[in-house]
């Protein structure tokens, strides 16, 4: 009798005779886990199903625009509408005007606002715009936060106090990050440091209000704060990254969570519906830099794209009905103390935290509240916990340093159901 091949390890063979690693983005190859990536066939609520029709609950929601729940019927007649009208048109629609619109309203920081198609562009063309805006080079971000793949921001932590970063990429000359510095995530002293040495310097601050992409990690109110105070005093202009978290931990971001406004921000995940939207916008003033009205050039032939904008604004009027975001932030809150206490049952060290609809699992006594903190976690026995959760049907983020994501279809049934798989996942840790 011949053993079953799994189809899984069969595609993954097969991708990786022509596609790098065998994946279109570094996080999908499970290197930091270990294994056989699963190669998704489709999904729907909150599921998805493998090549080997494997089902599983879906905690990533790929990556967190599956805010509505996978394949929702509204956005779905929304896309297919969309295409049969056209699927792309290198000139202006009305769809792109409306979402503008929208984005404007739900945002009060925003004024005016640049339709793109990654959160990579996002970011990097507000770092552009803050530079021709100020007439400055310097950049300040934080360990741990993760800005998309643009050479500037691919920087480590230089080796002492404001010193400036080295290259994390290979291809990223030392040039391209010599304005770059990367402080301490909710350090209040450093940035304080910072602008006092350099302020006049300092064209802008980029930061994630929730940071995502070292697990989890809420920024403080007071480190908050100190960025808008300071950014204000010595004319540098406050970033906020909310590709991830924006429209994911409440309906105006997380600015509106800690009643801060940036100057710019940037934005993506949730505003394309799981379709490539991304966005960045702010102070009217700001924004009247760019070309073809600024000296600050950015430009996509995809950007508004109709298809993907029609996916977007239909997700954007879905999570706008009256309790969506306290039934989520519920749900989520219920998984996160679930998991915590089937842990503690086991007598396993544990801890998870949440917002909104973003949640972060940690193998530590204390939630982290920096990058330094996250690090020292168990990884792994994280690694160990995300292959029996796969096993028991979970797909949790394939790395210990990912945020993970919960949808408006994550219901009771499917919490009570992952926390039953957790405890016996927990008691093996044991």
């Amino acid at each position: 009798m011949t053993e079953h091949t799994s189809k899984n390890d069969t595609l993954f063979a097969r991708a990786q005779k022509t596609t790098p690693g065998g994946v279109n983005s570094p996080v999908r190859a499970f290197r930091s886990v270990g294994g056989t990536p699963r190669f998704i066939t489709r999904a729907e609520g909150p599921y998805f199903w493998d090549a080997d029709g494997k089902r599983y609950i879906d905690y990533i929601g790929s990556w967190g625009p599956a805010i509505v729940g996978h394949a929702h019927p509204d956005v779905v007649k929304a896309v297919q509408d969309a295409a049969a009208r056209g699927l792309s048109f290198g000139a202006p629609t009305e769809g792109e005007v409306e979402m503008a619109e929208e984005i404007c309203r739900l945002m009060p920081s925003i004024e005016q606002v640049r339709l793109v198609s990654s959160g990579t562009e996002a970011t990097m063309s507000a770092l552009r715009l803050a530079r021709g805006a100020t007439g400055r080079d310097k950049i300040v971000k934080f360990e741990g936060c993760y800005h998309g793949h643009a050479d500037s921001l691919l920087v480590k932590a230089g080796s002492g106090l404001l010193t400036f970063g080295n290259p994390t990429s290979a291809g990223v000359p030392e040039d391209f990050v010599k304005h770059t510095l990367v402080l301490d995530y909710n350090n209040v002293a450093q940035i304080e440091d910072a602008f006092d040495s350099m302020g006049d310097t300092i064209a802008c601050v980029i930061v994630e209000p929730v940071a995502g992409n070292m697990n989890l990690v809420k920024a403080t109110p007071e480190f908050l704060q100190a960025l808008r105070t300071l950014c204000t005093r010595h004319g540098a202009v406050l970033i906020f990254d909310e590709v991830m978290c924006g429209f994911r931990v409440g309906l105006g971001g997380a600015q509106e969570l800690y009643d801060i406004q940036p100057d710019l921000t940037a934005l993506g995940k949730v505003i394309g519906g799981g379709l490539p939207v991304a966005a960045f916008g702010g102070r009217a003033d700001l924004m009247q830099n760019m070309a073809p009205i600024g000296a600050v050039y950015q430009a996509g032939t995809l950007s508004g794209n109709p298809v993907a904008v029609a996916a977007g604004m239909t997700t954007l009027k879905l999570i706008q009905q009256p309790g969506f975001y306290t039934r989520l932030a519920a749900q989520t809150a219920k998984l996160a103390e679930g998991l915590a206490q089937a842990a503690k049952d086991a007598g396993v060290t544990f801890c998870a935290d949440s917002v909104g609809g973003m949640f972060g699992i940690y193998f530590s006594e204390e939630v982290p509240a920096s990058y330094a903190e996250m690090m020292a976690g168990d990884k792994t026995r994280f690694n160990a916990f995300f292959h029996a959760m796969l096993d028991e049907g979970v797909y949790f983020a394939p790395a210990a340093f990912e945020a993970g994501f919960v949808s408006a279809m994550h219901d009771d049934s499917v919490i009570e159901e992952t926390i039953a798989a957790a405890r016996r996942v927990f008691a093996k840790l044991a």
